[in-house]
């Protein structure tokens, strides 16, 4: 990729939003996983884009742990929260905040709303949901997510619950 190419990529990543970007990325796998199901059956197609998708968010949390360099914690892992909410995505209640946990539930999301209105809500949870715990990984392999339910596949909250593998004193 040339120069203006890369700072013409570099451009619309902070022009265009989370919540377009996964509509984008929604519209163009659509079709490439219906052929994955056609061809290898569901369960292959799944498994194909959900690790592709995870290898994918392990390394933008590489790229964010870069960024936040050698003092990176939960804390600052937190300061992420913006971005997926950015206007009004995500409508979030914080639960607990510190550099051992955080902890929040999201009443909210028009990420799944959007899968929805495309028709693409089989899709949502391998897109979106899939690399909330992958993105944690690559920004520090000590934080881990737990989630019991989603709205994206039906509950009425989200719970999201990291935490560092071993606690920080």
């Amino acid at each position: 990729m040339d120069v203006r190419a890369s700072i013409t990529v570099e451009m619309a990543r902070e022009t265009v939003s989370l919540l377009e970007r996964r509509r984008i990325e929604a519209k163009i796998v659509k079709p490439i996983y219906e052929v994955l199901k056609r061809e290898l059956g569901e369960d292959a197609a799944k498994r194909i884009i959900r690790d592709a998708v995870r290898a994918s968010a392990i390394e933008a949390g590489r790229g964010l742990a870069e960024r936040h360099g050698p003092n990176r914690n939960l804390e600052t892992f937190a300061h992420l929260i913006p971005l997926w909410s950015e206007g009004g995505a995500l409508e979030i209640d914080t639960i607990r905040r510190d550099e051992n946990a955080l902890d929040f539930d999201v009443c909210r999301c028009r990420y799944a709303e959007m899968y929805r209105e495309i028709g693409a809500e089989e899709l949502g949870p391998l897109l979106s949901c899939n690399r909330d715990g992958s993105l944690a990984e690559g920004y520090d392999p000590e934080i881990e997510l737990t989630r019991t339910h989603t709205i994206m596949e039906g509950a009425e909250r989200c719970d999201f619950r990291f935490r560092l593998r071993r606690e920080r004193s």
